[in-house]
């Protein structure tokens, strides 16, 4: 196999034996990008010059058998919501195409630190505002296994890119199912942490209470290797949480004998596709069959999670995004007889349709008169939801569902129907909300050979269980190693 489609863990081994060189990794992944990236789309910004003096650096530390980690060499891209220094980040926004950052991630330094090598900035939903990569300022972003079908969002670009084999690995982020979602529509494996597990310092917010950043890969094993190196606590970071960090990687147990697995009657409802329901039943049998016990549950309150959802999540992005105002940094107006023209005639030019949807939505939803029928109450609602799943956990270790009630969806299909839309992440938000750990692995195609997603579950700060789980699944199917076809 060509090395552009190699896992972390076998490029590494081939690079401490002195096999191949960062440099051989990089050339393959390049040559990859210059001949499919016009066809997927899945970069904003190629960072070829710095990449490759990463890779030396990298050799370097290969040679002299210095600070070698299993991330030394790897070619990791970047979802465009998190700053580097020097570096266009534009969150796929317009108003933000020429904001080069005067700081670097928390979580880009600590993958530098462990010698990985970066690629490039990926597209994205703008402000990670979406579902399909479809509401990028700049161009959409097609799905590896069908180029008429969107990759899911808003983590697109980063599904894609790894999927197409345009790098090893990438970094997404998930508010509502952002990372999830994507690695389910293009099959591959994402993995969004426990709230507070890995630092937002330098992620462009969109929902402070529920966005957090995660890996995407090819398997459950190179998950484990890369959240090892990027959670942590973060003093610049007071959500990041002070727990010591275990290496996800080493403690990989595949013995699923006596797991008990929750399967929740509110995620296999009138609607989800035949296929996508029968695959994820079938995982469960095999998880069964291996000697785990499987235990129909209760989250009753799982119905009104995408009304809590656009409640709190746009409220939060309509103070976050108060700050782009065309003044201090991003697109400006110049055109604008007087300051307040300036500011409407920035942010009308600068924000693209669902985002000044959103913002909208969330500023009346905070607006005097309304706070407390809409957001307060959303927020109590979203604590009934959390206690529905630390009540389910007293009585399962993980709950396994769909990641997505639908395979890949034909690009246009639902772009002009916002609701129909945020329905795709009806089942990564109920979690996401409870800031509960959750990944998305492939467990099968359907009839049209596009991926479908098994959505893992677990408790808080719990994903060694997720990923044991999942690399279980993997261990014993071979969904994972099957790659598209790219016409």
């Amino acid at each position: 196999m060509e090395l552009y489609y190699e896992t972390i863990e076998n490029l590494h081994s081939m690079l401490i034996s002195k096999k191949i060189k960062p440099k051989d990794i990089l050339d393959d992944v390049f040559k990859r990008i210059d001949t499919i990236d016009s066809k997927i789309k899945a970069y904003l910004l190629y960072t070829k010059e710095l990449a490759y003096k990463m890779a030396e650096e990298a050799e370097n530390r290969i040679m002299k058998n210095e600070n070698i980690t299993e991330l030394t060499g790897i070619p990791i891209g970047i979802k465009d919501n998190m700053v580097l220094e020097g570096f266009q980040t534009t969150c796929a926004a317009r108003m933000l195409e020429n904001y080069k950052p005067p700081y670097t991630a928390t979580v880009l330094n600590k993958l530098k630190i462990a010698g990985a090598v970066f690629t490039g900035k990926l597209n994205m939903d703008e402000y990670a505002f979406g579902s399909s990569t479809e509401n990028s300022g700049f161009f959409p972003t097609h799905n590896p296994w069908d180029l008429s079908r969107v990759p899911g969002g808003s983590s697109g670009g980063s599904a894609a890119a790894v999927a197409a084999g345009m790098c090893i690995a990438a970094l997404g982020s998930d508010t509502g199912g952002s990372i999830k979602q994507p690695a389910a529509l293009c099959g591959v494996t994402g993995l969004k942490p426990t709230y507070g597990r890995v630092s937002r310092f330098g992620l462009i917010a969109f929902g402070s209470s529920l966005d957090q950043i995660g890996p995407i890969t090819w398997t459950a094993k190179d998950n484990a290797i890369i959240l090892k190196y990027i959670a942590g606590h973060d003093k610049n970071d007071s959500t990041s949480v002070d727990l010591k960090v275990p290496d996800y990687y080493k403690n990989i147990n595949i013995d699923v004998n006596g797991l008990r697995i929750g399967l929740p009657d509110e995620y296999f409802i009138e609607g989800i596709d035949g296929d996508v329901k029968q695959k994820v039943l079938d995982a469960v049998k095999l998880f069964e069959n291996y000697g785990a016990i499987i235990k129909r549950i209760n989250l009753p309150h799982t119905e009104y999670a995408i009304d809590v959802y656009y409640v709190v999540a746009t409220a939060e992005a309509s103070s976050n995004l108060a700050r782009f105002d065309g003044v201090q940094y991003g697109l400006r107006d110049f055109e604008a007889d007087n300051t307040i023209d300036m500011y409407k005639r920035s942010r009308q030019k600068g924000f693209g349709k669902e985002t000044k949807r959103r913002i909208m939505l969330g500023t009346y939803v905070l607006s005097s008169g309304y706070y407390d029928a809409y957001y307060k109450k959303a927020q109590k609602v979203r604590r009934l939801i959390k206690n529905d799943f630390d009540n389910a956990f007293k009585e399962v270790d993980v709950i396994i569902t769909p990641t997505s009630p639908t395979t890949a969806f034909k690009i246009g299909e639902k772009v002009n129907d916002p609701l129909t839309m945020y329905l795709s992440d009806i089942f990564t938000i109920a979690p996401n909300l409870a800031g509960l750990p959750a990944i998305s692995i492939c467990c099968g195609f359907d009839k049209n050979n596009l991926p479908i997603g098994l959505q893992i579950i677990g408790k808080h700060f719990c994903e060694q269980d997720i990923l044991n789980a999942s690399a279980f699944f993997q261990e014993n199917t071979d969904y994972h190693k099957k790659k598209p076809v790219i016409l």
